[in-house]
């Protein structure tokens, strides 16, 4: 965490933005080295970084096509400063996949069986005498659930069934009704089919390194789904899991379709560049929107980083001093000195990035012993992969979702309560040594 700010009513998107750019300033981060922005799906999120550099709030052009003229030369160079195409917005994929499991409590048939779960649990958790007695049987108690917590319903229902005898049994003693041997067996059904999603999302919700796998996380819940669906004797379950499956689909094309208009490169570019995913996700696949996915990211990883390579070895090349002519004095005088000093022996060429790809995709081709993707690049050195490495640190190194950045509220919540409440500037810096 960098910065804690407070925010006055109302959140709009200039407000937004005002406190992130301001952020920016304050640590000394240029905007043309910022990959992407992670946000959450809120209106006022989208807008705050929805790509209109060009256009003001009125959507009017901020420059003439004059200004463009005599700032050409600034904008070239404004662009080669860029990394990986500037500035865009990437959604968390953490919000976006609880919107797709949100699909469950609008579900009719399944909203009644949960419901009748929650209020279960609610009354022995309100009960000392019945709570007492869970614990000795089983030395657990029950979970409840909450929206705003995500796989909080999961949970609730994982642990239900997993003390389930003893939940009988202590309802039995208190003469409560209980779920019925029916509405057991569809909560368990529930709990199959939400587990794949809460185990992702627990995955998914780190704050770095996780990029690389919202492609594989995708890809796998879409093969879950179709399972579920196929197995499930629930037709209810069926027809909500090829809901949610279009939904999945809808929410995530961003990442899937390289002709949608708001597609983004980065995951599916971090998943190529992870070695741990990248053969079972992408490049082993027979699907030809996959294959697709993976011709995008190649010529996306070849446009993105040709000019600054030639930039690159251009600036080495200004760089190398100028070899005196005494320099070979030392040895054996050479035979014709003027002529000589006017030719130079080539200087052996850099490989390509299409060079990198090749050797890259040849060697995911073998068996790979490293742990990590990291640990992968590491072992490599930086001479291996002299155009992709740098990209692969870069990318394998974002997380794929804001939802770390909410822990502040938390935080900042304990440390203000009750009597620790203290000054703002005071509150900042407790939450940020509390976090780092």
């Amino acid at each position: 965490m960098l910065q804690l700010v407070e925010l006055d009513h109302p959140h709009t998107a200039h407000s937004i933005k005002v406190v992130v750019d301001t952020c920016l300033e304050d640590w000394g981060i240029p905007k043309e080295k910022v990959l992407t922005f992670i946000t959450d799906n809120g209106s006022n999120m989208v807008a705050a970084f929805k790509d209109d550099e060009g256009e003001d709030d009125e959507g009017e052009p901020t420059s003439t096509e004059e200004d463009d003229e005599v700032d050409e030369e600034d904008s070239r160079s404004l662009a080669e400063e860029q990394r990986y195409g500037g500035l865009k917005r990437t959604p968390c994929a953490v919000h976006t996949l609880q919107l797709v499991v949100n699909l469950v409590n609008k579900d009719g048939t399944v909203q009644r069986v949960l419901n009748k779960a929650r209020k279960f649990v609610r009354t022995l958790r309100k009960s000392s005498v019945a709570l007492e007695k869970l614990i000795h049987l089983c030395g657990l108690t029950l979970t409840k659930d909450c929206p705003t917590r995500w796989s909080s319903t999961y949970l609730m229902i994982s642990r239900l069934l997993q003390v389930k005898d003893s939940v009988v049994k202590v309802a039995d003693e208190m003469n409560w009704d209980c779920l019925q041997a029916s509405e057991w067996q569809k909560l368990a059904a529930v709990r199959d089919l939400l587990a794949p999603f809460a185990e992702h999302t627990q995955t998914l919700q780190s704050d770095t390194s996780s990029l690389s796998l919202v492609v594989p996380t995708i890809l796998d819940l879409r093969v879950h789904l179709t399972e579920f669906s196929a197995t499930s004797t629930y037709r209810d379950l069926k027809l909500l899991a090829d809901k949610m499956k279009t939904n999945l689909d809808e929410r995530f094309r961003c990442f899937f379709n390289p002709h949608g208009e708001k597609f983004s490169p980065l995951a599916a570019t971090a998943t190529f560049l992870d070695p741990t995913v990248a053969a079972e996700a992408l490049l082993e696949s027979d699907d030809p929107g996959i294959q697709e996915l993976v011709t995008e990211v190649e010529t996306y990883i070849s446009h993105t980083l040709s000019p600054p390579a030639v930039r690159e070895e251009a600036d080495e090349a200004e760089a190398l001093p100028e070899q005196p002519a005494t320099s070979q004095s030392q040895g054996k005088r050479p035979r014709f000195r003027f002529l000589s000093k006017g030719t130079s022996r080539p200087k052996p060429s850099k490989p390509s990035i299409l060079d990198d790809i090749r050797k890259y995709k040849e060697q995911l081709s073998q068996p790979i012993n490293e742990e990590s993707a990291f640990h992968f690049w590491d072992a490599q050195g930086p001479t291996a992969y002299q155009t992709l490495r740098p990209i692969a640190l870069d990318l394998l190194a974002m997380p794929a979702s804001q939802a770390f950045v909410e822990r502040v509220f938390s935080i900042t919540g304990d440390l203000s309560r009750g009597k620790r409440n203290r000054a703002k500037d005071i509150l900042e810096r407790s939450a940020f040594l509390k976090l780092n």
